[in-house]
């Protein structure tokens, strides 16, 4: 029945979707609190993605305390074909204004500079990449490159991208270079600066856009990760291989913020229930969240929440993992969240067990009726 009811859905979000059909050969909108899929088309085909890459280039770049920290460009980078901030052989700029070169104009020079300060050379960095990847849960995703130049092993899917831009906008940092319309940086030995416009013309076109990231190869076809944020919801829409991407992504995102609500289950560090861990002796802990949930609902969709306990031992530190809460929408599990333990718990001591033992006693020979 509940396979049923998740077809006829998928059927419905479909025909809402698609006022006209969508161009992309893959697609997918997720909520990005949650990270639950609103929409998915082929989502899981793997399909290269082009300059969408630079993604999680930008995202270790910011993640790796060094914004300030001075560049000097290789021959190697300099020469990197494709889209360039023409930097020079021996060109220094810091790390951050190659971040905003590499994901305003998609410097492939930039990308290149960076792989090699961070990593030591571009395959080194890759490693990196398919590191984070992992980490992220984009596991079909695998990384050979730091730009998105055409690459036989260099692929990604749909989905996988979603969620590496979704660990991308949690960076302060990566949030405010992908949301910046324009910027200049300095040209070496020139009187004037280099003006950088972002390629994401989504950022002037969607009410609400504040990322990501634009691509394109021949053998890769248009590809684009955009976010929007309105009304306190907040989306990533991916396509690969889409001719017609703006208007794909005015449809998709057009489609998440009309048809769902927020719902907020429960806030972090609320209380979601007790947990005995020593039935003997009659010892208690309160069980909160380790982070909040909230997710977006379609009218008349519920949520269903199962707890999984976990052995815990005393003592153990105030915020252990005691449990997970697993949350359904529709029969289908979209999200967990950890609990944890809202103190430390302390060994049993020798007389609180004699204790424990001569209430018992006498409860049991005095209290009887």
């Amino acid at each position: 029945m509940v396979k049923i009811i998740l077809f006829l859905s998928l059927i419905l979000n479909i025909f809402t979707v698609n006022s006209y059909a969508i161009s992309a050969k893959s697609a997918v909108l997720i909520d990005i609190q949650s990270g639950r899929v609103l929409y998915e088309h082929n989502a899981y085909e793997k399909l290269p993605m082009a300059s969408t890459t630079k993604i999680m280039t930008g995202l270790l770049a910011c993640e790796s305390g060094k914004l300030k920290e001075s560049v000097k460009a290789s021959a190697f980078a300099s020469g990197t074909e494709g889209s360039s901030l023409w930097l020079k052989i021996g060109e220094e700029q810091t790390l951050e204004n190659l971040t905003y070169g590499l994901m305003l104009k998609s410097g492939n020079d930039a990308a290149v500079a960076i792989a090699e300060h961070l990593g030591g050379c571009t395959d080194a960095f890759a490693l990196l990449m398919n590191k984070k990847a992992r980490e992220i849960g984009a596991h079909n995703t695998n990384f050979e490159n730091p730009h998105g130049l055409d690459s036989s092993g260099h692929y990604t899917t749909a989905y996988d991208l979603a969620i590496i831009s979704r660990e991308a906008m949690k960076n302060k940092k990566f949030r405010e270079i992908v949301s910046t319309k324009t910027y200049s940086i300095p040209m070496e030995g020139e009187k004037w600066d280099r003006a950088l416009k972002n390629h994401n013309k989504m950022l002037w076109r969607y009410d609400g856009c504040n990322g990501v990231k634009t691509g394109f190869t021949k053998k890769c076809g248009r590809c684009l990760v955009t976010s929007a944020k309105r009304d306190g919801k907040e989306l990533v829409c991916v396509t690969l291989n889409a001719p017609s991407d703006w208007n794909d992504h005015t449809e998709l995102l057009d489609f998440g913020f009309n048809n769902y609500e927020k719902k907020t289950l429960y806030k972090k560090g609320e209380k979601v229930c007790d947990y005995t861990y020593d039935k003997k002796n009659g010892k208690k802990v309160s069980l909160v969240c380790k982070e909040g949930f909230s997710t977006l609902l379609c009218k008349d969709e519920k949520l269903d929440t199962k707890i999984e306990y976990h052995k815990i031992k005393a003592p153990s530190k105030k915020g252990t993992v005691a449990a997970t809460l697993h949350i359904f929408c529709n029969g289908v599990e979209i999200s967990s969240v950890p609990l944890v333990t809202n103190k430390a718990i302390k060994k049993v001591t020798f007389f609180e067990k004699v204790n424990t033992k001569m209430r018992r006693v006498f409860t049991s020979h005095f209290c009887t009726v």
